[in-house]
């Protein structure tokens, strides 16, 4: 029998080692596997397999993404053992599970197991935070791959969605140029309403050459071999959209185009905040469903 922890924190990137810490600062006894840091906590515990880590506590925390290849649990460090499968197989009734962009399998799986499900990208205050982080992110890659200013430059943002949204805001207020590339009538209408121009995804070809940055946040391949033949050669692309992307790779590498999908950006530049994002919203969510058998509050 192993002992009990309020809360175990499994794969992740950064923002799970702040998250851990922030947990064990609240005072909740907190048990970690698939993370390793320098900055992580002395108090955690460290689970040798992750069998001990889900038997260890009833709340479970997983990363965000939950899996980038629906295979593997989110994990810098490559435990062979950190499986979507083997996660499954461990994970004990009654318990809660938490996570980003969990698939529907696994939701699935656990509602017909008696586990709750909590995605927190699809809770609105959190995916708005993060959509802050991520819109940062994205403009510290922009910086950091071109060699030109975002000042005065002209941007295409590809999709209107809230990581969208935020990101066209902040390029506004550095002064550049902001264009919103959108299906939807009523998203371009916004878009304009905000200062923006925008522009109909049916009509992109002729104006994909007038653009120094674009950002796409659509999940699916906007930007194809076909049009990437259309963009400046020194365009810097940064791609947000959930794996693989929006962007034709194969075809970007072979014309020497400056494309690159950045996943994780929060855990990369605010890992820290967005932690404590998490912690707030998931700490939120305990307290309202806490009884005699489940962790509250220290």
């Amino acid at each position: 029998m192993y002992k009990q922890y309020d809360i175990a924190v499994i794969g992740g990137d950064l923002r799970q080692i702040y998250m851990a810490n922030e947990f064990i600062y609240k005072g909740y006894s907190v048990i970690v596997y698939g993370l390793s840091h320098q900055t992580l906590s002395a108090q955690a515990k460290s689970a040798k397999t992750l069998e001990e880590a889900l038997s260890s506590s009833h709340t479970i925390i997983c990363p965000v993404p939950f899996t980038r290849n629906q295979f593997n649990i989110t994990n810098e460090d490559g435990f062979p053992d950190l499986t979507v499968e083997n996660l499954l197989n461990n994970l004990r009734e009654s318990s809660k599970l938490f996570g980003g962009n969990i698939p529907s399998s696994v939701s699935k799986y656990c509602s017909t197991h008696s586990i709750t499900v909590y995605d927190l990208m699809e809770m609105n205050d959190v995916a708005i935070l993060n959509a802050v982080a991520t819109a940062e992110g994205s403009i510290a890659e922009a910086i950091k791959r071109s060699t030109i200013n975002l000042h005065q430059s002209n941007c295409l943002v590809l999709g209107f969605g809230r990581c969208a949204q935020v990101l066209a805001k902040k390029l506004y207020a550095l002064d550049a140029a902001v264009c919103i590339g959108a299906r939807s009538k009523d998203a371009r209408a916004f878009a304009e309403a905000f200062g923006y121009t925008s522009i109909s995804l049916d009509y992109l070809d002729d104006q994909l050459i007038n653009f120094n940055f674009i950002f796409n946040t659509i999940p699916s391949v906007i930007l194809t071999k076909s049009r990437l033949e259309k963009v400046l050669p020194q365009v810097t692309i940064i791609d947000i959209a959930s794996a693989p992307g929006g962007i034709d790779y194969n075809a970007a590498e072979s014309a020497k185009i400056n494309a690159t999908l950045c996943p994780g950006l929060p855990g990369r530049y605010a890992p820290k905040t967005s932690g404590e994002i998490l912690v707030s919203a998931i700490e939120n969510i305990l307290i309202e469903s806490s009884d005699e058998n489940e962790v509250s509050r220290p």
